[in-house]
């Protein structure tokens, strides 16, 4: 694919990632190639859907994003709307979504532009409801806590169809996690949830989500959720602080969706998109999250190293108890080519270092 267009999201309270959008302001006017920001807001203005955002930068077909895994996700939400690519300069502290270090990013850039990537498709989820969501009005002024304007309510897809139980088909989607969540502090929301048409049970809870695998090392792994390859595909339920026995999460298949009801007697409940308030919802409303017919298109310059990545960002190889009395495990075993029985496994480099930028 020809990068003719690329749109800029940019972490802009860390001054490195500034200076990191100049140098790709840089390299796009050298290459020839469009250069828009995207996703910009200022004091006193709202901010606008991703569709607007798109229009108003010449519709990218490559999505950089400079920042961390926050920074990324807003880059991803713009990209899914596109179908465009998305790659991730890290310049975060404990991210797993970005991809390539700050260092790097002319070579990655150049990578791209030559087409020497690969395309790794993350799995996403989108939303049907009862309703279409909205805020209520003065909660703009209620999470006004320095993180900037709320996003929109997503808006309806007029070219779903409608009713018969289904509701209606929202303009949303989400590479981590859709969250429903109490409002008031005294009070939980009581939902019942269903996953693939059947109740599975009903809650009472802080709150209730639906991550992605790429979002199981986030809000889910928080809450005492699984860790999940990216490369699966899959939902995950996962109740945060639930008044009953059964805490566990489930894992769904793709194909079944899951629906989150809120309860007669329940407080209203917030509807959070990959950490973004989106709307309330008052009792009896529901929303379903599905897996979208449509993955994310993520840059990728060599293997991705998970469990390597996850290795280091939780710090799983210090338990003095592991090493007290030996070595420690090897991080990298494997030294020859897998036998003929193992060769259709997906296994990491046989050595180190094998980034291609470095």
């Amino acid at each position: 694919m020809t990068v003719a267009r690329v749109g800029l999201v940019v972490h802009e309270g860390r001054p490195e990632a500034v200076e990191a959008a100049r140098a790709v302001r840089a390299w796009c006017d050298g290459n020839g190639i469009g250069c828009a920001d995207i996703d910009v807001w200022h004091e006193g203005e709202l901010r606008h859907g991703s569709r607007e955002e798109l229009d108003a930068a010449g519709d990218p077909d490559l999505i950089v994003t400079l920042g961390g895994d926050g920074t990324f996700l807003r880059g991803a939400r713009l990209a899914a709307e596109n179908d465009a690519l998305v790659l991730g300069i890290d310049l975060g502290r404990v991210g797993f979504l970005t991809e390539v270090p700050v260092q790097d990013l002319e070579p990655a850039l150049d990578a791209v532009h030559e087409e020497r990537i690969n395309v790794e498709s993350r799995m996403l989820l989108t939303l049907r409801a009862s309703r279409a969501l909205e805020l209520p009005e003065g909660m703009e002024a209620l999470l006004s806590y320095g993180r900037g304007p709320l996003l929109p309510p997503p808006r309806v897809r007029p070219e779903c169809e409608a009713g018969g139980g289904w509701g209606i088909a929202l303009h949303a989607t989400a590479l981590n996690d859709v969250v429903i969540e109490k409002l008031a502090r005294d009070r939980q929301v009581s939902v019942g949830v269903y996953i693939a048409g059947r109740l599975l049970a009903s809650y009472s809870a802080d709150a209730l989500l639906v991550a992605t695998p790429t979002g199981s090392t986030a809000y889910s792994f928080a809450a005492g959720g699984p860790v999940i390859s990216p490369r699966a595909e899959a939902l995950i339920f996962t109740p945060v602080a639930p008044h009953m026995t059964f805490n566990r999460s489930v894992v769904a298949a793709p194909d079944e969706p899951i629906a989150l009801r809120v309860l007669e007697r329940s407080g209203r409940a917030a509807v959070s998109i990959d950490g973004q308030l989106r709307g309330v919802l008052e009792p009896g409303d529901w929303i379903g999250v599905y897996a979208a017919p449509r993955p994310l298109r993520a840059v990728r310059l060599g293997p991705t190293d998970f469990y390597g990545r996850l290795r280091d960002r939780m710090r799983l190889t210090d338990a003095p108890a592991a090493t007290a009395d030996g070595e420690a495990a090897p991080l990298w075993p494997l030294t020859t080519p897998a036998p003929g029985d193992l060769a259709h496994l997906s296994l990491p480099p046989l050595q180190d270092g094998a980034y291609p930028m470095r």
